[in-house]
């Protein structure tokens, strides 16, 4: 194990200059720059993200007997939501964020994180936004917008929210992908994403940024169901160059819908055999008093570093990736 930084002094000034750009985008917007704890007493319950998790045995309602669990954010979504239905306007941060996942080329489970809200703003407001930030740091062209939909139709010949199991299995056998792991996996949903992860994905955003949005209504995470088509979610995400950049919303602002959703994300765990999560109290309290109409993203800064320093990998872009942590 090395002490040394793998971020080198010349790109350490270089990913500097990239953040000085970012809160100059935001200052010429009046979107206010805000903090929000790294520690929370809830989290999320999304079945595809594990959360760190540290024992503290000083909360003012925490037994005697037993310590009292907080986790490490994975975004500073819900503390930012509930500054949003505190009164607070448009506001964005720029935060460590914390995930359980496997180090790699373009993850390090300790990373940074640009999060921003905007009051009355759609998502395809938002995206647009989104693009002009990425045109103003990495000086690409403007973004592509598609439908999941019509990608799958592009790229694959099939339509998601219409296709099959047996298609699906189909479509990886014949791209040599197959796995016996996907000849046994029941979910529609997960072999839907496998196909765009691992066949799509890799054909996308490679000349300039491609926006992909309305996921299906099932991977709506905390995103609006479209009254066009009750089949999809207001959600969208960014690629480039074969990065995953940008996952964003149109807010879900109604509590019990949001509840609903967390109880489901909970028993998917449970039949997945996965620890199910509290839900945070204090974010369902603040969708109770109530959360204004606006659309959120979040995009990962050292991935956006990566692409205007063209590096191969986030170890580059970070001072001490986990391994020299």
């Amino acid at each position: 194990m090395s002490w040394q930084p793998t971020l080198t002094w010349q790109n350490a000034q270089k990913r500097a200059q990239v953040l000085i750009r970012i809160r100059q985008f935001f200052a010429e917007r009046n979107v206010v720059e805000v903090e929000t704890p790294a520690l929370s007493q809830g989290t999320v319950t999304d079945v595809n993200l594990d959360a760190f998790s540290c024992d503290y045995d000083f909360l003012s309602d925490s037994s005697p007997e037993h310590s009292s669990s907080l986790y490490l954010q994975t975004s500073p979504e819900f503390h930012m939501k509930r500054l949003l239905a505190s009164g607070y306007g448009c506001i964005f941060q720029i935060a460590k964020a914390f995930r359980h996942e496997e180090a790699g080329r373009y993850h390090n489970p300790e990373f940074t994180m640009l999060e921003w809200y905007r009051l009355g703003f759609d998502h395809f407001e938002l995206m647009g936004e989104v693009s002009e930030l990425l045109e103003a740091v990495l000086g690409c062209s403007e973004a592509r917008q598609v439908t999941y939909q019509q990608l799958f139709l592009e790229q694959v010949g099939l339509d998601p929210l219409v296709t099959t199991r047996e298609q699906l299995i189909s479509l990886i056998t014949k791209k040599n992908k197959l796995s016996d792991w996907l000849v046994l996996e029941p979910d529609i949903d997960i072999l839907l994403q496998f196909v765009f992860s691992e066949i799509i994905e890799p054909n996308i955003g490679l000349g300039s940024p491609c926006f992909v949005y309305n996921f299906p209504k099932s991977q709506a995470s905390l995103a609006k169901i479209s009254p066009d088509d009750k089949r999809v979610a207001q959600r969208f995400e960014c690629y480039y160059q074969g990065v995953e950049l940008v996952n964003g919303f149109n807010e879900l602002i109604d509590v019990s819908n949001q509840l609903q959703r967390f109880h489901q994300d909970n028993n998917q765990r449970k039949k997945l055999s996965l620890i199910e999560k509290p839900i945070d109290k204090n974010f369902i309290s603040a969708l109770s008093h109530g959360l204004p109409q606006c659309s959120g993203v979040a995009l990962g800064i050292d991935r956006l570093i990566m692409l205007a320093l063209k590096a191969e990998h986030i170890e580059h872009v970070v001072s001490f990736p986990v391994e020299r942590s």
